[in-house]
């Protein structure tokens, strides 16, 4: 079993140092509690709501900033999943996550699928989302809104993760009674569909008016969720990764091999119903076209 840690904090905006104290602090508390994977929320150095883009940039770092040794530090043998205000090489500012162990970045993935304001601020990442090898196992990297296109948790479970580690924020929606956030209905459907655990850490406390679902979960290889935070903030589940490498569902059936790509990728054959109205086919958008 592989012992999971998500600490929700609740990040001030703007101020590095004091958020570089309190991820560490965050990173230490769950190693000392025996965890092997630690995920911290997203934009976990910075703060999110960001006035605009040069508000944003001041509160960057690129991925050889000390804070990420303050992580590596705290670590020991585990391995550290966050989100950072990324200044990149090429100019560009990202909403990014590293992957961090006791000798230091092993990854830094830049999010590509950037949710609302986010694209007045952020620039958009144009790599694929890594699977990373680790001592506690295979990690695939996402960050919030991504987790919402079924494409990149297919992938990424496609390609050998054991585990789907997200930092994300998700401001508060309404829902009914007694429901679950919608994020965390689609991540236990990512999870089941792909037999892989995903681990999903959300942030804490108001910021400038924005209030958050404060959601964090994990989730195991058959959909169900197995923690939410308690009073500290953390949640703490312990895993079988191994688990996530088998994709039978039954004697019969296997959540891979019973995949029919060459029907949904766009280059198939239609059916007949859809090329039989005056030789009319109806192209991925669903709409009619000659």
């Amino acid at each position: 079993m592989t012992r999971v840690v998500c600490r929700q904090l609740a990040p001030v905006l703007g101020d590095l140092e004091a958020n570089r104290q309190a991820s560490a602090d965050a990173v230490r508390d769950a190693v000392a509690a025996g965890a092997e994977i630690v995920v911290l929320p997203e934009l976990v150095t910075s703060g999110y709501v960001f006035a605009d883009r040069a508000e944003a940039a001041a509160a960057a770092i690129t991925p050889g900033h000390p804070l990420f040794a303050d992580w590596a530090a705290a670590a020991g043998r585990a391995v550290v999943v966050g989100g950072f205000c990324e200044r990149g090489g090429d100019g560009g500012l990202y909403n990014s996550a590293a992957v961090v162990d006791a000798g230091g970045v092993r990854a830094v993935y830049r999010k590509t699928h950037l949710w609302d304001r986010e694209k007045l601020v952020f620039d958009q990442g144009d790599d694929r989302p890594p699977v990373v090898d680790t001592a506690a196992g295979r990690l695939g990297v996402l960050i919030c809104y991504d987790l919402e296109f079924p494409e990149s948790t297919r992938d990424l479970a496609v390609r050998g993760a054991d585990l789907l580690v997200a930092p994300v924020n998700w401001p508060l929606v309404d829902r009914p009674a007694g429901e679950r956030p919608p994020e965390v209905v689609i991540a236990m459907a990512a999870a089941r569909v792909n037999r892989v655990a995903i681990a999903c850490c959300d942030r804490a406390g108001p910021e400038r008016g924005q209030r958050w679902t404060e959601g964090t979960t994990i989730i195991d290889c058959s959909g169900w969720v197995a923690a939410t935070p308690g009073p500290d903030g953390a949640a703490v589940a312990d895993l079988d990764l191994a688990a996530s490498r088998d994709k039978a569902l039954s004697p019969r059936n296997h959540a891979f091999g019973d995949r029919r790509p060459e029907l949904y990728d766009g280059e198939g054959p239609l059916s007949s119903w859809e090329t039989g109205a005056a030789g009319r086919r109806r192209p991925t958008n669903g709409a009619l076209v000659g």
